[in-house]
Formats: C-alpha cells, sequence, structure tokens
C-alpha cells in the first residue's frame, strides 16, 4: 500500500469507529474535542490500526503526541516505514 493509500485508511478507520460525526467542512480534526474518542476509544483505535494495516504494538511513547487525525496518519506512515521492530 502505498503512503496515499495508508493515509486513507487510517482516516477511513478513525472516522468509521469515531463516537461523533466529524464537523461538516472540518480539515485536521482532533480526535478528542472533534471526534469524541476517550481513553478507551484510543486504545480500540491503536489496536483497530494495528490489526488492519499489520502494524507492530503502537507503545504509549509512539502515539503519545497523536491528538489529531492528521498525526495518527504520520504516526501510521512512520511505523510502517520504519520495518519490523
Amino acid at each position: 500500500m502505498n503512503e496515499d493509500a495508508v493515509r486513507e485508511r487510517v482516516r477511513e478507520l478513525v472516522l468509521e469507529l469515531a463516537p461523533l460525526e466529524p464537523p461538516i467542512g472540518a480539515g485536521d480534526l482532533d480526535l478528542v474535542t472533534d471526534l469524541g474518542y476517550d481513553s478507551l476509544g484510543l486504545i480500540e483505535l491503536a489496536v483497530a490500526l494495528e490489526q488492519e494495516l499489520s502494524l507492530p504494538p503502537l507503545s504509549e511513547q509512539d502515539s503519545l503526541g497523536a491528538t489529531r487525525l492528521e498525526d495518527v496518519q504520520a504516526l501510521v506512515v512512520r511505523v510502517l516505514q520504519a520495518g519490523p521492530r
């Protein structure tokens, strides 16, 4: 899967699992404020991303700064490019 396809699949998963509908016309979405994720929801999202994209388990350190959709997309791309740990 190329980078654009990965970013699109991450977006689809984030929106599919989001507790709230994204605001109309919103650009880069905040996972908590715009999409309603709580701590459990963020864990479920991480597991779904790991399973869907065959990622190694994401550590808390990996995902610490991922608060927006764009951050999550960048994180997944970075982890996939780094390869197996």
